[in-house]
C-alpha cells in the first residue's frame, strides 16, 4: 500500500481507490468507489470515478484507510454468504423451497442488495463463472486478519470464514464464485445427491458418504469418493 502526502520527486501523487460492486454492477456504471489521498488528487480523479460508479466516499488522505475499508467490507460480504449458506441449507433440509425462502427474507428484514444478490445465487446454485473467485476472497479474508492482527483486535467470524474457504479451495473450488462457500453446509447437510466434479474427484456426499465434521463446521470426507 502506497501513502504519499505530496507529489514525488516525478511530480505523482497516489489515490487507492477500491470498489463495491460485482461484474454487472462495473459494467452499468453502478460502482461504490473508497478513495483515499490528497484531496486535490482526488478532485482530479473524480471525472473517472464518477465515469466508473454511482457514488465515491472519500475517507480520508491516510490511503491505507480505504484498502482496510474494502477489506473489511470483503469481510462482512463473506460473513453474509457464511450465514445465508447455513439458513438455506436449514431450509432446504426441512424442504421449504430455496427461492421462495429467500423471497421471504429480502422482502421483509434482509432487504439490503447483498442479501438479495447472493441468496439469489445460493438458491440458483449458480457459482460459475465466478462474479468474485473464492481463490479472491480467501486472499481478502487473510488480509483483514493480518490486519486485524497488527492493530490487536481479534475476529473470530473472519477466521471461521477463511477456514471454511480454505476448505473450499482444497476441494478445487477457487475459480468458482465465493458464494459457493454455501456448498459447505449443502454437503455436511446430505444435501447434494448428484456427483460433481472437482479437482479431478467426484464426490458423492449423498451416496454413502462418510467423514468427520471438525469444531469449525468443515466436513472431511473420507468415503464416497472415486477418481
Amino acid at each position: 500500500m502506497l501513502h504519499v502526502k505530496h507529489p514525488d520527486k516525478h511530480g505523482q501523487i497516489y489515490v487507492t481507490a477500491p470498489v463495491f460492486g460485482r461484474p454487472e454492477a462495473a459494467a452499468a456504471a453502478k460502482l461504490f468507489i473508497v478513495a483515499a489521498g490528497p484531496t486535490e488528487a482526488i478532485e482530479r480523479c473524480q471525472p473517472l470515478f464518477g465515469a466508473m460508479g454511482q457514488k465515491t466516499f472519500v475517507i480520508g488522505e491516510k490511503s491505507s484507510d480505504a484498502n482496510l475499508v474494502k477489506l473489511s467490507g470483503n469481510f462482512l460480504i463473506a460473513a453474509t454468504i457464511e450465514s445465508l449458506g447455513e439458513a438455506i441449507a436449514l431450509a432446504r433440509k426441512s424442504g421449504i423451497d430455496a427461492h421462495r425462502y429467500v423471497d421471504i427474507l429480502t422482502g421483509t428484514l434482509f432487504s439490503a442488495p447483498v442479501y438479495k444478490t447472493y441468496g439469489e445465487v445460493i438458491a440458483d446454485e449458480k457459482y460459475e463463472p465466478a462474479g468474485f473467485k473464492m481463490a479472491l476472497g480467501f486472499k481478502d479474508i487473510r488480509l483483514a486478519l493480518a490486519a486485524a492482527e497488527t492493530l490487536q483486535v481479534p475476529m473470530p467470524i473472519a477466521s471461521l470464514v477463511r477456514d471454511h474457504f480454505l476448505s473450499g479451495l482444497a476441494r478445487g473450488e477457487g475459480d468458482s464464485d465465493w458464494a459457493a462457500l454455501a456448498r459447505t453446509y449443502a454437503a455436511v447437510g446430505r444435501l447434494f445427491c448428484r456427483s460433481e466434479e472437482r479437482a479431478g474427484l467426484r464426490i458423492k456426499p449423498c451416496a454413502g458418504d462418510t467423514g468427520r465434521l471438525t469444531r469449525h463446521g468443515i466436513f472431511i470426507l473420507t468415503g464416497a469418493m472415486d477418481g
